[in-house]
């Protein structure tokens, strides 16, 4: 019930009633990737809202890593997620710290439309989880994490830390995904994307000068299928011209928006992904939700059903379609699952002492260097 009341509170809070907000750039020098390549300078760009606490030894108790999706950012999982920031709300951003990092190649963090191109190195999640981890631990000092959550890509990606860094969270909250081989239909969208734009003769090999408009409207047209739900475009283009209307501009607008070749990288990087194997060394508790609309991971493949007994205290959310889900898209809504989320944090166990004080971020460390660039009161 108290989980219930906080989240009311938090729909009538002002949505932008955030603690402090601080924008910046952390620099891993010598970074490896698992093909075997490197490169000298990996940029981490990086949001964050409010300030780490720390127990009596110095532990950083308060928090929560937030993970974006294929293509997106941190930055832009700001404003969808608000709800869940607001005075009273679950993740009240004047009691916990809140990190948004850009994935390696998304967002303002290193890509390959950085100069690179299709020289920029092979990354996977292994990859881009470990780069959150430097930017963590090297970076902004916190050595553990109440929560990570992420959405979609995220949503993997927090799968990938419960295994390969297991109890460095309190606590897991996958959002839209399976912790499993990306693979049937999924995967065979995911090769329509990456073909559409490197058939395009515009494309060069990835050498282009200007953008091969053609490939990459033909990916987006298949990004809107893969995450799109039917009743959620029913009520947003209900007639013949207003559906025209949505899909030209969804089109025009991703196309115009996204680099070809990041677009690549980012699809390829889920290609090696997959945890069930692994999944018993997830010690710490995990509440997974994914929605029954979502075309990226059909329930009717009963994967979730299969693959969560071997998660040692995993409870998984189905949330049925209705009126108020919005397919793939649920997961950025918390208005929808944001009661189970409350739920589950108030369950969470603290592996050590609670809090006390707020403490500024750690200066950066030896393997890279850290430049705050903005600090705004409020957002």
């Amino acid at each position: 019930m108290r989980s219930l009341i906080l989240l009311a509170l938090a729909l009538l809070a002002a949505p932008r009633a955030y603690a402090q907000r601080t924008e910046g750039d952390y620099v891993e020098h010598d970074f490896r990737f698992a093909s075997g390549e490197s490169l000298p300078e990996l940029r981490i760009h990086y949001v964050t809202l409010g300030h780490p606490r720390r127990d009596s030894d110095g532990v950083v108790r308060n928090a929560v890593l937030m993970l974006h999706g294929t293509t997106g950012s941190g930055t832009g999982l700001v404003r969808p997620m608000s709800l869940l920031f607001a005075p009273g709300a679950p993740l009240d951003s004047s009691t916990h710290y809140i990190i948004f990092p850009d994935g390696i190649g998304h967002g303002r963090s290193s890509k390959p439309s950085d100069g690179l191109g299709m020289r920029f190195p092979k990354y996977t999640y292994d990859d881009m989880v470990d780069a959150q981890r430097r930017l963590l631990v090297d970076g902004l000092g916190v050595n553990h994490l109440r929560l990570v959550m992420g959405t979609s890509m995220g949503c993997m990606h927090a799968w990938v830390w419960g295994e390969r860094y297991a109890g460095f969270a309190d606590g897991l909250a996958p959002l839209a995904c399976a912790p499993t081989a990306i693979a049937g239909r999924n995967r065979m969208m995911r090769e329509l994307i990456i073909n559409d734009i490197e058939s395009d003769p515009d494309w060069k090999n990835g050498t282009y000068h200007t953008s091969p408009l053609r490939g990459l409207r033909a990916a987006m047209g298949i990004l809107f299928v893969m995450t799109s739900a039917p009743l959620v475009q029913q009520r947003q283009a209900p007639t013949r011209a207003q559906a025209d209307s949505e899909i030209l501009a969804y089109i025009d607008h991703h196309a115009q928006a996204l680099d070809a070749n990041d677009v690549i990288y980012a699809f390829e990087a889920s290609r090696v992904y997959d945890p069930s194997g692994q999944l018993g060394k997830i010690t710490v508790p995990v509440l997974a939700i994914n929605s029954a609309d979502d075309f990226v991971n059909p329930p009717e493949l009963g994967l979730m059903e299969k693959l969560m007994p071997q998660v040692k205290h995993g409870r998984y959310v189905l949330i049925p379609t209705s009126s108020h889900t919005f397919g793939h898209g649920t997961h950025s809504h918390p208005e929808v699952w944001g009661s189970y989320l409350a739920a589950f944090l108030d369950s969470l166990p603290y592996t050590g002492t609670r809090p006390t004080s707020p403490t500024s971020p750690a200066p950066h460390r030896a393997h890279g260097t850290a430049r705050h660039t903005q600090h705004v009161a409020g957002s």
